[in-house]
């Protein structure tokens, strides 16, 4: 707030210099980091949409989809330490604009395979052009946020999964109605269109992204000196030598146990987020835009429960007994919608939706415990083989569903499955890290870290 008078120039009140400058921080990076995952979980799923067009258009059996669908984490996890490797060198905003643009064009030539070879080749490319965003979104939310507020930020932008899916299915669905126009099938203007996004906000990164809170411009100066130093102040308390270079990243233990277990969540996520056009298509005879209306019901639903339980983390510092109970849920959800497919087609809709908000609910306080566990050049190694191990679950869930759905034509067989990852995955994640630091974080009550206390320049 400023204040004037004839005599002096205007002043600022100083209030409390965390809250004001956090929430400034998060007001600027959060909406810009939104819209970019946003955009790639779009690009990343709608190819579900695509799957009943491409079946017929270019003869895709049931398990070529699910090995084309799998095979994207493939090129992701092949790419993904290197890419974040990338970002810890050359910056945000040039990274992240370097692989908008490169997956934005992938995207678009998917609307161009001919058949299961160039499919299976274009779905690969994809993986690789978008590998290392997430985990770079990871490593930068690290950069401007204390691990106090980080579930809460993180699940700010988890929310763009289930928001993405929410009002991308509908949209995808009106889109696949674009049947026969200029020649292309409905599915091909899907890729195109949802596509071309991710370019133009590849060219905007740069513009949009700020680096380091040094940089921040948009910050006054004594908010700007605050951060940089809370900041600091925070790696130095959680410092040691394993976590500082970025090749300690790679060794460090817990990033493979944590990757393992990110595994196991991942395959929950895309078993389900890949094949539910399919499952939903089952319950009755659905238009591609009905389809696309009745797929957004179990997205729309999670979105709320999604911050509230990222906000409950937060201020309980219980991440790990957060994400073991939202994991639990998911895998209830799953069972249920299993055994009510062929009885009751609402109430399989009732289970899938409880299924989604516990998937998409455990995102955020999972991955703020590797987050909370590595500083500086090591959480961009460390986060980077996190998520590349747990993109392996992003191939192996949809490829094993499409088997088991071709093998048995039961699609029960294959959602209990995904339960059980699940069920395991929230089993011993609350055995190995409900006792941890990371795990067990102090619950929120000051905005900063005790070491930064001083940060705050003298008034």
């Amino acid at each position: 707030m400023f204040h004037a008078t004839p005599e002096q120039p205007p002043t600022r009140d100083p209030g409390d210099i965390g809250d004001r400058t956090l929430r400034k921080v998060r007001r600027r990076v959060l909406p810009v980091i939104v819209a970019l995952y946003f955009v790639a979980y779009l690009d990343r799923n709608n190819v579900g949409f695509a799957r009943s067009g491409m079946g017929s258009d270019l003869g895709l059996t049931d398990a070529m989809y699910g090995l084309g669908a799998g095979i994207f984490f493939i090129g992701y996890v092949l790419m993904e330490v290197p890419s974040n490797a990338g970002m810890y060198r050359f910056g945000a905003r040039r990274w992240l604009a370097r692989i908008l643009v490169s997956w934005g064009v992938m995207a678009c030539v998917m609307a161009f395979v001919s058949g299961e070879t160039s499919f299976y080749t274009v779905r690969f490319l994809l993986g690789a052009a978008e590998a290392g965003f997430f985990p770079a979104v990871l490593f930068y939310l690290t950069l401007w946020f204390p691990a106090a507020q980080r579930v809460t930020a993180l699940g700010i932008f988890v929310l763009a999964q289930p928001v993405a899916n929410a009002l991308g299915a509908p949209f995808s669905g009106l889109l696949l109605n674009l049947e026969g126009v200029w020649g292309l099938h409905g599915w091909q203007w899907m890729f195109l269109i949802e596509g071309a996004p991710a370019v133009v906000l590849g060219l905007l990164a740069p513009l949009l992204l700020t680096d380091r809170p040094a940089q921040a411009t948009w910050l006054h100066e004594d908010e700007r000196a605050w951060l940089v130093k809370a900041m600091k102040a925070e790696q130095t308390a959680t410092a040691s030598p394993a976590r500082r270079p970025f090749l300690a990243g790679l060794r460090d233990r817990r990033a493979l146990v944590y990757g393992l277990l990110n595994l196991g969540m991942v395959c929950g996520i895309y078993g389900l987020g890949l094949w539910l056009p399919t499952i939903v298509s089952a319950l009755g005879h659905f238009s591609s835009t009905q389809l696309g209306l009745v797929v957004m019901i179990p997205y729309a639903v999670s979105v709320p429960f999604v911050y509230y339980w990222s906000k409950r983390a937060d201020r309980t510092g219980r991440r790990a007994g957060h994400a073991s109970v939202s994991m639990v849920t998911a895998a209830v959800g799953l069972v249920g919608a299993g055994f009510l497919l062929p009885l009751s087609p609402v109430l399989a809709l009732v289970s899938l939706t409880v299924a989604a908000g516990g998937i998409y609910s455990a995102v955020a306080p999972f991955l703020a415990m590797p987050a909370a566990a590595f500083t500086g050049a090591a959480a961009a190694a460390g986060l980077g083989l996190v998520n590349a191990l747990g993109n392996i679950g992003g191939f192996v869930a949809p490829y094993l569903v499409g088997l088991i759905k071709s093998g048995t034509g039961d699609m029960r067989i294959a959602l209990l499955f995904l339960a059980g990852c699940l069920a395991a995955t929230a089993l011993v994640v609350h055995l190995y890290a409900r006792k941890r630091p990371e795990g067990t974080a102090p619950a929120v009550g000051a905005e900063v870290p005790a070491a930064a206390s001083a940060a705050a320049p003298a008034r």
